[in-house]
């Protein structure tokens, strides 16, 4: 086993690499840019090296820096985790000329794997099934038309060097096909320098199910298969092992083709085949075709793992450290079943854009596995992908296992940026994914239904006012006290863009009747705390005006003023803070100008509305903490005034 080994990634899958190491005993080193240097892999790792930069060309992707860290640190071996450097052939020739071991395949089972068209010719070679399509070199718009008709439409277009869905166009009918082939093309020239795509015939009813592979360069074992059908866009959101209504006899064919598959090409670690199969008439042992193989450890992996008993990542170590497989294939069985959510921050409603911002809260349940990257207070950086945790849970049955995803999933906190949590929730209680009738067209089908986002209860408005309000704690002896009349107080909060107006009557100590538009909710104080209409209080977390309330749907609520709010309220006179976390959408004072109350001084845009930031008395401006397009936490200072005294 290595001494030492540096870690050639960062985020999640960094951090799941040490935890293996710790348990093995072996000295990690880990590299970061400058916008990471303040990360959870390096924080965890016992080494870390600065790699600079901010983007991954920058960072990364440099060999070269990586392979002299890891001669600095004194690491025997290298291990990529995915993406990034991990399926890059002169890396790993590097990485041998330098005299360490690239914990992974050879350069040469990269390259055999790395161009799908080869691929496929090499895997019938073999004897693994591979779709029905054209894979050749000769590229002429008119002869790929003439292969499409041929195989029969509707067909596939995919690039040849391509991967999460870049360079692919599902055609449906021969008018389309010149159109949508210069489209792919173009994107496959840009993504990958290559051009080049095949053609496949397209599955109307496909799952996506791939098998884990494990060898030693010599022979290799399966550890069975995952299903990945729930996607969007080609990228997978749901994972779970084993596949829903798999056969015996099926479950054998596969393995059996992906171990034949990792064979030919003297495989060593682990891999993924990935195969398309025709989900119409149930699984079939001659219903599934070879796609692709991925040279390195899935996203994935952990459903595996939690099915099997395995830990991955040690088998890597082992294998790469030059011992034989741990175990026969006949040594291997499947334990009940096992989901994995993949969490992340982005804008469900605005299309899943990638979102950006600053965890202000970020927990997990106990009863789950989370494999994260970040923690409370870490940044989401425009620069990497933004998966925020995968939330994997292992139940005996898939019914047990499901039930356990959608608890975990209802108690995952997170706040301070959008996520597509809730999202996910509303996948996991989906009920054709419930009775496990998936494919790779579920989410697209149904993505209405998944995204549509209710109304708020009254129940939640009602204890988000009271949050807000600065009443959701333990009652004093005078709440509520008043000469004349019960104690009032109106305010307007805004959820998905909706005001809501409420007001909150304290009639006494844990009294308090809220008015939500027409409902009365009563908001009691007991021996467990605050209940709304009898409902126990949600898990929250409040920074600034903003509150986020977590449980199946979560719920985020600010407190706006009906005018423009005015920011010195609450910042004291002399400093201008952000109300909520947000984006500063334009300033318009400068060091030096003269304000006077009530003067627009910068626009805030959250919770996607725009929020004027008024000057709360007359003064002259000191400083300019922010830009125009900085993305602010709650509480952050944007501008000061000169204190009274000094200002002319």
């Amino acid at each position: 086993m290595f001494d030492t080994i540096l870690i050639a990634n960062r985020g999640e899958i960094a951090c799941r690499v040490i935890d293996t190491c710790r348990r093995l005993g072996v000295r990690t080193v880990a590299v970061h840019s400058d916008v990471d240097a303040d990360a959870r892999h390096v924080q965890m790792a016992d080494v870390a090296v600065s790699l600079g930069g901010a983007s991954p060309a920058e960072s990364y992707l440099r060999g070269d820096a990586i392979i002299a860290a890891a001669q600095a640190t004194g690491a025997q071996a290298i291990h990529p985790g995915y993406g990034f450097l991990s399926e890059n052939p002169e890396f790993v020739d590097a990485v041998a000329a330098a005299g360490l071991v690239f914990i992974g395949p050879s350069a040469s089972a990269i390259r055999a794997m790395g161009l799908k068209d080869a691929a496929k010719a090499l895997m019938a070679e073999a004897g693994v099934p591979v779709v029905p399509g054209y894979q050749g070199a000769e590229q002429a718009p008119d002869l790929l038309a003439a292969e499409a008709e041929a195989i029969g439409y509707p067909v596939l277009i995919k690039a040849v060097a391509g991967g999460g869905g870049k360079g692919m166009r599902l055609v449906e009918q021969a008018k389309d096909f010149a159109d949508a082939l210069a489209s792919a093309q173009s994107e496959a020239q840009t993504a990958f320098g290559n051009p080049h795509v095949l053609i496949e015939k397209y599955i109307t009813s496909p799952r996506h199910i791939e098998v884990q592979v494990f060898g030693d360069g010599s022979r290799a074992v399966h550890l069975f298969e995952r299903d990945c059908s729930l996607q969007r866009r080609h990228q997978k959101v749901i994972e779970e092992a084993p596949a829903p209504g798999m056969t015996s006899e099926m479950r054998d064919a596969m393995g059996q083709a992906a171990v034949r598959a990792a064979e030919a090409i003297g495989y060593a670690g682990a891999g993924t085949v990935e195969f398309i199969v025709d989900g119409s008439d149930g699984l079939r042992p001659d219903g599934f075709w070879f796609m692709e193989m991925n040279t390195r450890l899935q996203v994935e992996h952990p459903v595996t793992e939690l099915i099997t008993g395995v830990d991955l990542v040690a088998w890597q170590l082992t294998v790469a450290a030059g011992a034989d497989l741990p175990c026969a294939q006949d040594d291997l069985q499947i334990s009940g079943h096992a989901f994995e959510a993949r969490l992340y921050a982005e804008d469900v409603p605005a299309g899943f854009l990638p979102a950006t911002g600053r965890l202000a809260h970020l927990t997990f349940p106990a009863e789950a596995r989370a494999d994260t990257g970040v923690r409370t207070g870490d940044a989401i950086s425009p620069h990497y992908d933004p998966m925020i945790a995968k939330v994997i849970v292992h139940g005996d049955s898939r019914a047990v296992a499901l039930r356990k995803l959608r608890r975990a999933l209802a108690r995952t906190e997170v706040a301070g940026t959008v996520t597509n949590l809730a999202f996910l929730g509303a996948l996991a209680r989906h009920e054709g994914f419930s009775q496990g009738l998936v494919d790779t067209g579920l989410i697209g089908r149904d993505l209405a239904e998944l995204t549509a986002v209710s109304a708020p209860e009254p129940a939640v408005l009602a204890q988000a006012a009271m949050v807000l309000t600065g009443r959701a704690c333990d009652p004093g002896p005078l709440d509520g006290f008043a000469l004349w009349s019960a104690f009032t107080q109106d305010v307007v909060l805004l959820v998905q863009e909706e005001s809501h107006a409420l007001r909150l009557v304290t009639a006494g100590p844990g009294q308090v009747d809220v008015l939500v538009e027409d409902v009365v909710v009563k908001a009691r104080f007991g021996a467990n705390g605050w209940r709304y209409d009898g409902q126990v209080a949600r898990a929250c977390y409040r920074g600034g005006a903003v509150v986020t309330l977590f449980g199946s749907v979560p719920r985020v609520v600010a407190l706006i003023d009906p005018l423009d709010r005015d920011a010195g309220a609450g910042a004291g006179s002399d400093r201008v803070e952000a109300p909520m976390p947000g984006l500063v959408r334009s300033v318009h004072v400068a060091v030096g100008d003269h304000v006077a109350k009530g003067d627009r001084l910068a626009v805030l845009e959250a919770m996607k509305m725009e929020h004027a930031l008024l000057a709360a008395r007359d003064g002259v401006v000191a400083e300019v903490m922010v830009a125009a397009g900085s993305q602010v936490d709650a509480g952050t200072v944007l501008i000061r005034l000169e204190e009274e005294e000094n200002a002319t």
